[in-house]
């Protein structure tokens, strides 16, 4: 069975380790664990990784992050993927950060990857995870939030937030949306304050 795994973020180094690229964040972690390798291809980079079976084929759209519908349409059609076996990686101002929330379908919250995604597929009907970037903004200064690097302490969540929202899109593939939530949603937390390092919420 095929898969494609969505990271939304923005290319280019200026945007490296920013908020809004999170989503490719993940799977640059995923791509390194696996010794898979991303190359450029068309709206977007691609490599492939596998997982009991399936072949998962995660994605970076090069579209940048209003127009990632693009990527997704043609890669879903061009890898013949179901829309139940899509899944989009992406923050979320909405959640506070190291939240990781699995939903199994859902509207867009403001995201303009999102919103993108849902015009050019006509639906909303497919899995996301998102990932909490907290609301530390003064009014009129979201842009500049979602672009922003993430700070040191920020940084040093990442490879736990990236192995949590790797364990969850396994379980997706294997278990189903349902059951993968159970499994996935909790909230990461620097070890000082959680000697786990994970709260389920």
């Amino acid at each position: 069975m095929n898969f494609l795994v969505v990271g939304l973020g923005n290319i280019g180094s200026e945007y490296a380790n920013t908020r809004h690229n999170m989503g490719f964040m993940v799977l640059d972690a995923w791509a390194q664990a696996s010794n898979a390798v991303f190359s450029t291809q068309r709206y977007g980079d691609i490599a492939e990784v596998s997982f009991k079976g399936h072949r998962i084929t995660l994605l970076k759209p090069s579209t940048y992050m209003n127009l990632s519908g693009k990527a997704v349409r043609y890669w879903m059609q061009e890898k013949k993927i179901a829309l139940e076996n899509l899944l989009i990686v992406s923050d979320d101002l909405n959640l506070p950060f190291g939240s990781i929330r699995m939903r199994k379908n859902g509207s867009d919250g403001g995201h303009n990857g999102l919103k993108n995604i849902n015009e050019l597929l006509g639906t909303q009907e497919y899995a996301r995870i998102r990932l909490g970037i907290g609301n530390d903004f003064s009014r009129g200064h979201q842009i500049d939030f979602v672009l922003g690097k993430l700070s040191p302490e920020e940084l040093e969540l990442m490879p736990k937030i990236s192995e949590k929202v790797i364990e969850g899109v396994k379980a997706f593939t294997t278990i189903g949306v349902e059951r993968a939530m159970s499994a996935t949603n909790c909230r990461i937390t620097p070890a000082s304050k959680n000697p786990s390092g994970a709260s389920e919420e």
